[in-house]
């Protein structure tokens, strides 16, 4: 059976729309700028249609960055319809490292809002290669401490904070959830990586299988690799498929698609947390490709993947 065949039907009939119009993927695009343009003018055109949602408020904010860095932006979500504490969830978008913005995935953190009835601070990292690591961590960090440390006045429970993001966004949750344990603040009661980027060496086998489904491939994956690294070796922050130590780390959700390039690092990974004594639940999807519920949102597959994540959501941060 081919790749092709190997994907969700419901799943790839958008995909093979969107390959129609970017022939080989965004990652076809040698030009970063030109790139970024291109992901963010398709995320607008699939949103394109959907009224802005009026149960939920927004704000944007700068925040002091981490010592010596730049002011870092976020987005701050709150339910308009509620009062009083409730949960919090820190959103981290994907893209690769080297795109994506928090514009770019506004829907998605304004469904969570809703969804969680939680205050999302969603964070406008910066990105490589103009800016490697550590610089993006430690713009996530900076905003998680911010978001931590301004509780009272962003009315969420300090006890009930999540760490979210998919991809990209997935594996800098970890990265931060991390540093946030090294740091001994905030405590964080659960982590969400989604299909998360954990992995430089790109070693596995499913890096490998995964070469021309067309959203996110292994030649894509290691130029995204070099550019955050920007020629230096990767720590545990970069990489948090290297780290050795993974005890203390919150109770974890990962989620990866059987086609997606991630797969085997991200059940790697999930079978170490799980030996470390970090309660995790992991979900491996057949037919799924890498966001394949971002690009088919209509997909019964793409609505169980969601539906899962919402309850798995809801269970901890409703308790």
């Amino acid at each position: 059976m081919s790749m092709r065949d190997r994907i969700d039907p419901d799943s790839r009939v958008p995909l093979e729309e969107l390959l129609k119009v970017f022939p080989g993927g965004f990652n076809a695009i040698s030009n970063i700028v030109e790139r970024r343009s291109t992901l963010e003018s398709v995320l607008q055109t699939m949103v394109a249609d959907i009224p802005p949602n009026e149960n939920v408020v927004t704000e944007d904010r700068e925040i002091p960055g981490l010592e010596d860095a730049p002011p870092v932006g976020v987005r701050v979500y709150r339910p308009k319809a509620t009062s009083g504490t409730l949960p919090g969830i820190f959103f981290i978008h994907g893209g690769g490292m080297i795109m994506g913005s928090v514009e770019g995935e506004n829907l998605k953190a304004t469904e969570l809002c809703e969804a969680i009835q939680a205050v999302v601070v969603s964070v406008e990292y910066r990105l490589a290669p103009e800016h490697p690591h550590p610089a993006p961590v430690q713009d996530c960090y900076s905003a998680l401490k911010w978001m931590a440390q301004n509780a009272d006045e962003l009315a969420f429970d300090l006890d009930r904070l999540a760490v979210v993001g998919g991809s990209a966004g997935g594996g800098l949750t970890i990265a931060t959830t991390m540093m946030a344990r090294d740091k001994g603040f905030p405590r964080i009661c659960f982590q969400m990586p989604l299909y998360p980027m954990i992995d430089d060496r790109n070693e596995t086998l499913s890096s490998y299988e995964i070469m021309d489904v067309g959203v996110w491939d292994r030649k894509g994956n290691v130029e995204a690799w070099q550019w955050y690294l920007g020629g230096n070796p990767a720590d545990d922050y970069a990489a948090p498929a290297r780290a050795e130590n993974l005890a203390g780390l919150p109770p974890t959700f990962i989620d990866v698609g059987e086609l997606d390039l991630f797969r085997d690092e991200d059940i790697q990974f999930a079978a170490r947390l799980i030996q470390a004594g970090v309660p995790t639940e992991l979900h491996v999807y057949p037919g799924a490709y890498h966001a394949s519920e971002v690009f088919a949102p209509e997909a019964a597959l793409s609505k169980s993947i969601l539906a899962r994540r919402t309850e798995a959501l809801l269970r901890v941060l409703k308790s």
